[in-house]
């Protein structure tokens, strides 16, 4: 009998976040907890943290809503200035969500943990003890609890692409090697090193590393971590981020998730997978037509859920761009051509140069275990940098797949088996391939100043997330040269 571990499916029934506990810090021997940083996402990205002493967090959790008062211009701020709209008057509580405490092995004897913000005194119209419409991560979550009705659970996974510069002035990557290469990680090297410390601190904090390896671009490497429910998978890409950046500090290297630093060379991604599972499987709600057939699909690549998901983010895709991919930079790295999903709204099975790849299992050599399981498929997004909020842009997805399967809208668009920018117009229109990708800056936020069907489930956040955006891109383009603005950047993100 064989005593390897037995592994579960993936699915939101197994999954756990493995985070910890108020009670393993007072009694874990090995390392000495003291500081808790709290901490939170801003609209821009920005991620801000308050360190609290252990005792003084300890006294914190006694209070009836236990907290920290935070101004309410906590998201207008941009870097050194208010947006408009946002001012000095009103504080909100940040309450404390102790589910999401994970240990910071590259700050020792920290924990960070996320929270809520809420109201500090009850407000018209508004229940208190809820997250109020600004915050990012009581959005999503309550999409996500939304989509609980319409018997639609989520798993999402995150691969994170960044570049480890040794200079930010001039920009200049630690090395010249490319995707895959073991050139990239030899033995002995500072950046081997890096990369190796930032995999161990990723597995001690929780994090499920799945792989980690070089990428195309000089300097770039990639990080890809398991999947979570959509909330916990944006709480742990956090800590991720903060890990790499933190880690590479340390060795006095810059980690940049910059879109693209250079013309020639690829561009960093977010690439955001998203698998969508029904809750009750033999008792599917009025809502999921187990009869659809998705269009072009006689193969029955996806299931009848998997296809109105799939038709309500293909419909809001452009309206979404203006989250995912939130700065002018950010375009420079949809192309057609450079596998980073081309400038059609498309999906197609394993199309690289779709912003939707289909990613299908690998066939199993047992026709029962074929023919008698869950659908494994999910779906990579492709249109997503690591200047994006991972709540803004989960919100912004999973909210748009969940428009489609609440008016179980039909997919139009047909498995795009090549790349479309290689079609004719006629190819393109028989596969329902009609609309452009956002192709700058300006489109994409006018296609969400657009979408009322998409604003109306992301509530309130809209309007301050495009003004404090308008704010963000004038101070990003201060700078009268490129060189500087480029540097200005990768200081930033």
């Amino acid at each position: 009998m064989s005593n390897s571990p037995q592994y579960a499916p993936y699915s939101p029934q197994s999954i756990k976040p493995h985070t910890t506990t108020i009670e393993s810090l007072v009694s874990r021997h090995d390392v000495d907890i003291h500081s808790v940083r709290i901490t939170w996402v801003d609209l821009v990205n920005a991620i801000g943290f308050r360190v609290v002493p252990l005792k003084s967090f300890q006294r914190l959790l006694a209070s009836s809503r236990p907290g920290i008062t935070v101004t309410q211009c906590v998201f207008g701020f941009v870097i050194n200035r208010a947006a408009f709209g946002f001012g000095p008057v009103g504080e909100y509580l940040f309450v404390v969500d102790l589910t999401s405490m994970r240990y910071c092995p590259y700050a020792p004897g920290h924990v960070s943990i996320m929270g809520w913000f809420q109201d500090k005194v009850p407000a018209p119209g508004r229940v208190l003890g809820t997250g109020v419409p600004m915050c990012p991560r009581s959005t999503l979550n309550r999409i996500v609890d939304a989509a609980k009705s319409y018997n639609a659970a989520f798993l999402v996974g995150f691969e994170t692409e960044f570049i480890l510069l040794k200079s930010t002035n001039p920009i200049e990557a630690v090395n010249q090697h490319g995707w895959n290469s073991a050139l990239a990680l030899p033995s002995g090297t500072k950046e081997t090193e890096v990369i190796e410390e930032i995999a161990r601190a990723l597995v001690d904090s929780g994090i499920e590393l799945m792989m980690y390896h070089s990428e195309a671009a000089p300097g770039q490497y990639e990080i890809v971590t398991g999947p979570l429910p959509p909330l916990e998978a944006a709480d742990a890409l956090v800590h991720t981020r903060q890990t790499i950046t933190n880690v590479a500090s340390k060795h006095g290297f810059r980690a940049t998730l910059a879109p693209r630093l250079h013309a020639d060379n690829c561009g960093s991604a977010a690439h955001t997978h998203i698998s969508v599972h029904p809750i009750d499987s033999k008792h599917p709600s009025k809502f999921q037509n187990q009869n659809q057939s998705p269009a072009g699909t006689s193969d029955n690549l996806i299931t009848p859920l998997e296809s109105v998901f799939l038709a309500g983010v293909l419909r809001h895709l452009r309206a979404s761009c203006a989250f995912t991919l939130p700065l002018r930079a950010s375009y420079a790295r949809m192309l057609d051509g450079i596998w980073s999903g081309g400038t059609w709204v498309a999906w197609g099975r394993d199309n690289r140069e779709a912003p939707v790849r289909l990613c299908v299992p690998a066939a199993s050599v047992d026709p029962e275990l074929a023919n008698n399981t869950p659908s494994k498929n999910h779906f990579e997004i492709k249109c997503v940098d690591g200047t994006s909020s991972p709540y803004l842009v989960l919100a912004s997805l999973i909210g748009s797949g969940l428009l489609g399967i609440k008016s179980q809208s039909p997919l139009v668009e047909q498995d795009c088996a090549t790349p479309a920018a290689l079609m004719t117009e006629a190819e393109r229109e028989a596969v329902g391939v009609t609309q452009r990708m956002p192709m700058s800056w300006e489109e994409a936020r006018a296609a969400l100043a657009e979408d009322e069907a998409l604003k109306g489930i992301l509530g309130d956040l809209v309007d301050g997330f495009l003004a404090v955006g308008e704010t963000l891109d004038g101070l990003l383009h201060s700078p009268t040269s490129e060189a500087e603005r480029v540097q200005m950047l990768v200081e930033y993100y």
